[in-house]
């Protein structure tokens, strides 16, 4: 588009943005989502069958590991030291499903928690757990058993 009056000045474009396209663009991509969003959100109705089955057999409890105050392990209640940790874990570890949870007193230096989670890993052990006493006036929570080898995934 010329611009001058065509005598004293030389024509020249103009280089403003013309915001009017983009505003009506921006307003049909609008309106097109709103109209199909709910479409997306619909579930499929699907009316599922129902079967008796018997509950499948229940794993075995899992092994607890207390280590006290003073960094001594208690395997299920009976005291021993780690070498013998690390054998029992190792036959532990044969079971697939097997669990070991862990319960360290408040006072216990991490490297005596840390050096019992190396030895159940060393032994094979993939399911370690730590078990914590609810705070005063907390809902209690589920109970979850992390694999050692695979992280949480974040959400």
């Amino acid at each position: 588009m010329a611009l001058g009056d065509g005598l004293s000045q030389p024509a020249s474009s103009s280089a403003d943005i013309n915001i009017v396209p983009l505003v009506d663009v921006i307003l049909v991509l609008l309106v097109i989502f709103i109209v199909t969003a709910p479409l997306i959100s619909q579930a499929v109705k699907v009316q599922l069958p129902q079967a008796a089955s018997m509950p499948s057999a229940t794993a075995k409890p899992p092994v607890v590991i207390a280590i006290t105050a003073d960094g001594a392990l208690h395997w299920d209640g009976a005291p021993l030291d780690l070498i013998r940790f690390e054998a029992r874990a190792r036959e532990l570890a044969i079971h697939p499903d097997a669990e070991l949870h862990i319960e360290a007193d408040r006072a216990v230096p991490y490297d005596a928690v840390a050096q019992t989670m190396a030895a159940a890993a060393r032994s094979g052990i993939e399911r370690i757990g730590f078990v914590l006493a609810p705070q005063a006036g907390s809902p209690p929570a589920n109970t979850t058993v992390r694999d050692a080898n695979h992280p949480p995934a974040m959400p």
